[in-house]
């Protein structure tokens, strides 16, 4: 080969491996935005830091935390809020932590997933976790790692990493930014997630997101309330839907789906909306731009589940089965049932709804008989009985979704302060009047504990709004198993 011949192969060659490089994450990560979303000086970012856990003072839950989602913005408009949620972990041992932010500068479909080296920051460096992160690579053609969408000004990921480094030691990260997402892909990416961690305790989650961005101040507030009410519901599909309407915002919503979706597959449950505020609030100023800033949990106690998926199912084939039959004959259905937990006396309510409008809802407290046949009496009631709406027809059956609450014992309490929202449902009753919300409707209306109770005794129990105060007045809670044929049966043609 002529002398000019190698030297042309070795430039190639050159130029191949230097392209090469550029494609392969950096061994350490320089910060993007030190100095411009939070001080570059490290004393002066530790002690910014400090004042804001110190002033934090979030709700404590009960089980430990799986989970957070967390505010991006610079830290004088949003430092306060998400020290609300990293002040909950302060000393705790996770070994790995999953970061999801999202893409500000590069448009891409799916997610990137930093592979490894270290993220440095003013105070200090912190590893990949390799091994994570090759578990979620090479799985799925939307999960790859695309260095762009890391550098610039992108932030998303990076605020999040000194609080981290202020509140745990000997940790791993797992950097990760959406791009554009399908709900399929934020099902993908969860359940990728999902097989890496395995049976770990020792993961957290932390999902970065700021909340509505505008100049209509009125507009801030009923956005973000709708979005919160979402999140306390763990509602990741309405959630999805609602941003893409644009009725709802979260501008790294794609990964809080992802993490809804991932947390409710690994049994976790509840999420605790911890501090919410907005730019407006922070610096006294209404602007042509504002921001809104949420800081929430999700803990890791889990549901103990009164049934399985095979006897739900079966409560459901009972319900539907029941108001078809009444509606047909005008007679209750003839039915024996042999699995010893359906035979169990328990109460239980029965809810239709049509096109996501309540249709007809009916209960038992108190136990009576076997949950089957409480199921099967209570089904035709909320059909042909409640007073609220007249009779579902059968040409109309077809169309309504049926959900049914299997309820524990009542328990007497003597304090409104042993009620635990979104756990608790709650019946009052003083004298002759009574009322009683399920669980399920203080996460759907997003009340306070007070507004729950005050719409409790004046709207269910036709009693003064702060009739609970009451001495005389008794408070019983229990908790329900809710599961609906949306939930059971979606893969199964009715």
């Amino acid at each position: 080969m002529p002398v000019s011949g190698i030297k042309l192969s070795c430039i190639f060659a050159f130029c191949i491996l230097n392209f090469a490089l550029t494609c392969l994450a950096q061994d350490i990560k320089e910060p993007n935005v030190a100095g411009a979303f939070y001080p570059d000086n490290p004393g002066e970012l530790s002690r910014m830091i400090d004042g804001f856990l110190s002033a934090a003072n979030p709700q404590t839950l009960e089980g430990e935390i799986f989970a957070l989602i967390s505010p991006h913005a610079g830290y004088v408009f949003s430092g306060s809020t998400a020290a609300a949620g990293f002040k909950l972990i302060k000393g705790k041992s996770y070994k790995t932590v999953i970061v999801i932010g999202r893409s500000h500068r590069y448009n891409f479909s799916g997610a990137s997933v930093y592979p490894e080296g270290k993220f440095r920051t003013p105070l200090g460096d912190i590893e990949v976790d390799e091994g994570f992160a090759q578990k979620l690579l090479k799985q799925d053609p939307e999960v790859t790692f695309k260095p762009e969408v890391f550098s610039g000004e992108e932030h998303t990921v990076e605020v999040q990493l000194p609080f981290l480094q202020k509140v745990l030691k000997d940790f791993k990260i797992v950097p990760i930014i959406v791009g554009d997402m399908t709900l399929s892909s934020c099902q993908k990416l969860a359940d990728l997630l999902k097989t890496a961690i395995g049976e770990r305790k020792d993961v957290l989650v932390v999902a970065s997101t700021d909340m509505y961005h505008g100049g209509d101040y009125q507009a801030l507030g009923a956005t973000d309330n709708l979005t919160i009410s979402y999140l306390k519901n763990m509602d990741s599909e309405g959630l999805y839907y609602g941003l893409r309407e644009e009725k709802l915002q979260l501008c790294g919503g794609f990964g809080v789906v992802t993490v809804l979706i991932l947390s409710k597959e690994l049994g976790h449950k509840k999420l605790q909306v911890l501090k919410y505020t907005n730019s407006a609030e922070v610096t006294g100023i209404k602007s042509s731009w504002m921001v809104g800033y949420v800081s929430c949990a999700i803990d890791t106690e889990r549901e103990v589940a009164m049934l399985n998926k095979a006897q739900k199912k079966r409560l459901l084939e009972i319900a539907r089965k029941s108001i078809e039959t009444y509606l047909s004959t005008g007679k209750k259905m003839e039915i024996t049932e042999t699995d010893p937990v359906l035979l169990k006396e328990m109460g239980a309510f029965v809810t239709l709804n049509e096109h996501g409008q309540l249709r007809g809802c009916i209960g038992n407290l108190v136990a009576r008989e076997p949950l089957y046949l409480t199921v099967r009496d209570m089904a035709v009631e909320a059909a042909v009985g409640d007073p609220r709406f007249s009779q579902v027809d059968l040409s109309e059956l077809k169309r309504i979704e049926i959900e049914i609450s299997v309820l524990s014992p009542l328990e007497r309490i003597d304090s409104a302060e042993k009620i635990k929202l979104g756990t608790h449902g709650v019946l009052i009753k003083k004298g002759f009047n009574s009322g009683v919300f399920l669980p399920q409707v203080a996460t759907e209306t997003g009340w306070s504990k007070e507004e729950f109770l005050s719409n409790l005794c004046s709207h269910k129990a036709g009693l003064s709004p702060d009739a609970w105060k009451d001495k005389s007045t008794e408070i019983y809670i229990f908790s329900a198993e809710v599961f609906s044929e949306k939930e059971i049966l979606a893969d199964e043609p009715r």
